[in-house]
């Protein structure tokens, strides 16, 4: 995939890396929509299509077009865990479309559906205060060298005021914690904290 000057490039496989962690994601949260939502199949069709791609098959308009459907399903939906769930898998599907621009906005194609996916846990058990982070605890743990060195492309995951922005900042600081591939370590020391 060629570029414009300033910006870079990304191969196919990194692709399929990039939306393979954004549909385990959505993956995890798409049961939230489907119970509120039972005759709806947009977001599982978006996730559907994601795996699909990640799996090798070819990059189609499958994944945009089922992609924005479960956008609109999210638009729709009963509630705010139903919303980020449908969102989760249309950023999943929107993943195989991630663009080798040098833009922040790019970084939500990468983390968006973790960050969404981090919030359903947080609403669906209210009990666990912990639910949200934890879940982004498992999510970086699943990160792998490749997926680390795509982000590292971009700049910071732009800030906002929303928590599932709060979120996907986060998992993105402790994502650009772990050393990039082929270049001395960074990492979180073991006593510290991080998601």
């Amino acid at each position: 995939m060629t570029s414009a000057a300033g910006d870079f490039e990304l191969t196919m496989d990194e692709l399929r890396v990039v939306a393979r962690f954004a549909a385990e994601s959505a993956q995890e949260v798409l049961s939230v929509y489907e119970d509120a939502h039972p005759g709806d199949p947009r977001p599982r069709a978006a996730v559907d299509a994601a795996w699909e791609f990640a799996n090798g098959a070819r990059r189609t308009k499958v994944q945009r077009v089922t992609s924005l459907a479960a956008h609109r399903a999210a638009k729709e939906a009963a509630d705010e865990a139903a919303c980020l769930a449908a969102r989760a898998a249309g950023d999943a599907a929107a993943a195989a479309y991630l663009h080798p621009l040098a833009k922040a906005t790019q970084v939500g194609h990468i983390l968006r559906a973790a960050a969404c996916a981090a919030r359903v846990a947080e609403l669906t058990a209210p009990d666990d205060p912990d639910a949200g982070l934890d879940l982004l605890v498992r999510t970086r743990q699943r990160a792998t060298p490749v997926l680390i060195d795509v982000l590292h492309r971009y700049p910071l995951a732009p800030t906002g005021r929303s928590r599932v922005a709060e979120l996907m900042s986060m998992l993105d600081a402790s994502l650009r914690a772990v050393a990039r591939p082929g270049t001395p370590g960074r990492s979180v020391p073991a006593n510290r904290a991080a998601p």
